[in-house]
């Protein structure tokens, strides 16, 4: 496993998510999404249609990753988090795995933040975002820092509110894969008999003006259109009969550890 380290770096991730209920409602999906893989403390050049900070056809600002929601500290945040765990590569490289804002609008399920030594994930923090404003954080690391591979499964309690079709009970079994070519997340929530495989794959290409513009006809509104694709989920799910809740009060602690299970079964 073998990741760039090139000085100046901004991917766009074109991939697909998908997602599959377990349980006696069932219920999947897959659709289009756009990612982009930045290494956030250092300033680059960058394609015309992409800003960090500043308003632009796509964006990414620091204040939205990395602490809580809308208060955002970004890498420094991270490595925070990682220095009260032990981390010890101060100088780890830190990247964000994000949606970019687009037009103004930003919603996201989830970004992942990774720190490389050597250019191989030895830490991972999996940023997740509900639709009623809360945040919480997964760390994801191997006893003594190991490598992380997409074969590495890493276990979390869930402790967040994230659909009203699924309990706060449970774990998550995260599998995440970061290589020069590609990008690779599994995410196993399991609850008994119920729960929800998600996924999250594509290849790694430098982001150019006419990636991203393409991107922006291939699937318009950014953030919107996710916000409107996960709500019609639910309206599926609820004609479905599917046994719904109410969210409760997010957890106090913003962040939880994933502790190892090695390979995936």
């Amino acid at each position: 496993m073998v990741v760039r380290n090139s000085p100046i770096m901004l991917d766009h991730i074109q991939g697909h998510t998908t997602h599959a209920r377990r349980g006696r409602v069932s219920n999947a999906f897959r659709y289009g999404v756009d990612y982009v893989l930045l290494e956030p403390e250092k300033a680059a050049a960058t394609p015309i249609p992409f800003s960090r900070n500043r308003f632009n056809l796509w964006s990414v600002h620091d204040i939205r990753h990395g602490g809580p929601r809308g208060e955002g500290r970004a890498a420094a945040w991270a490595r925070e988090v990682l220095a009260e765990r032990g981390f010890p590569y101060p100088d780890a490289r830190i990247l964000l795995l994000t949606q970019p804002t687009f037009l103004g609008l930003h919603f996201n399920p989830i970004s992942l933040w990774f720190a490389l030594v050597e250019g191989v994930p030895r830490a991972v923090i999996a940023e997740v975002d509900n639709t009623f404003g809360h945040r919480h954080c997964y760390v994801c690391v191997r006893p003594g820092f190991e490598p992380i591979g997409y074969d590495d499964t890493l276990e979390a309690e869930k402790a967040m509110h994230v659909s009203p079709f699924q309990k706060v009970e449970g774990s998550y079994r995260f599998n995440i894969g970061l290589d020069d070519d590609a990008v690779r997340v599994r995410i196993d929530f399991r609850n008994g008999e119920d729960g929800v495989l998600a996924t999250l794959s594509g290849s790694r290409r430098p982001a150019t003006a006419a990636s991203l513009l393409a991107a922006a006809l291939r699937r318009p509104l950014g953030a919107a259109r996710v916000v409107g694709l996960i709500h019609w989920q639910a309206i599926k799910l609820w004609a479905k009969r599917a046994p719904f809740s109410s969210a409760p009060p997010p957890p106090n602690d913003l962040v939880t550890d994933a502790h190892s299970l090695e390979r995936r079964p």
